[in-house]
């Protein structure tokens, strides 16, 4: 294969040097090793190798990361940062080495040009670059997800606790007042209470966006009005008064034109 190789006229050609690519690998990682690669094999017109290469560069690279964001943090801390670089730029360097030696000994031999160092390492820092955005992408996008679907769970919950409440309202004509107090102190008030909960808990949420805070402010004021009205019918139940009658009224009213703020 290598006397195969050495019969390869080079002359026109440009290669990315074995020392260029181990630079350019170190700097952007092993998908700019995988670009330089796919280069000199264009070169060779071995268009097809090189784009084998290059996705085969991806999958190292995702590897690299999936390996380094499985090992503890405590443990990632001790490895001092150069290791793991100086391993996968190792094994890239042996890589180069056994598909270009021969050719690149030749080529070196006639005097023929390869890329400077600096163009490579150019190349690296530009992978470097687009590895960062898509890293910063991907935990914005992760974060993004996390944020939402632990808003849903507690809004979730929030409408659990309203529906099972306002079932108090078709008891009303139906069960005795104690029955009616009963529910009022074990499911209906509690339920109103964990709903102001949520939802103040829900304000911490990191990131939560504005539109979701403005939310929040609509709904513990529903929530704080639920809650007064439903101890008010305690009480107006518990002393067998309608003394009530009138303030109940005007909360239901509240309560209705916050509903329209929230709709």
């Amino acid at each position: 294969m290598q006397t195969r190789q050495k019969e390869i006229n080079t002359k026109e050609l440009t290669f990315y040097s074995q020392k260029a690519i181990g630079i350019a690998t170190f700097i952007g990682g092993p998908i700019a090793a995988g670009y330089l690669i796919r280069e000199n094999y264009k070169a060779l017109d071995q268009t097809e190798k090189g784009n084998k290469a290059l996705i085969i560069s991806i999958v190292a690279m995702i590897t690299v990361l999936a390996l380094i964001f499985s090992i503890p943090e405590h443990i990632i801390e001790k490895i001092p940062k150069v290791v793991i670089p100086a391993i996968y730029t190792g094994a890239i360097y042996l890589i180069v080495e056994k598909i270009f030696g021969a050719i690149f000994k030749q080529h070196e031999e006639n005097e023929y040009a390869f890329f400077s160092r600096w163009r490579a390492a150019g190349i690296g820092f530009i992978s470097l670059l687009v590895l960062v955005v898509c890293l910063f992408g991907y935990d914005y996008a992760t974060t993004d997800f996390e944020m939402q679907d632990s808003y849903n769970t507690k809004i979730d919950q929030f409408v659990k606790n309203e529906n099972e409440s306002l079932a108090f309202y078709s008891h009303m004509d139906t069960e005795s007042s104690f029955s009616l107090i009963l529910e009022l102190n074990d499911k209906v008030i509690p339920a109103w209470k964990e709903n102001i909960v949520l939802i103040k808990e829900a304000n911490t949420i990191e990131g939560l966006p504005d539109d979701l805070v403005v939310q929040n402010k609509k709904l513990i004021r529903y929530a704080e009005l639920r809650l007064e009205a439903f101890e008010l019918f305690k009480k107006s139940l518990s002393e067998d008064t309608n003394k009530y009658d009138a303030q109940l009224t005007a909360l239901h009213d509240q309560i209705d034109e916050q509903l329209k703020l929230l709709n």
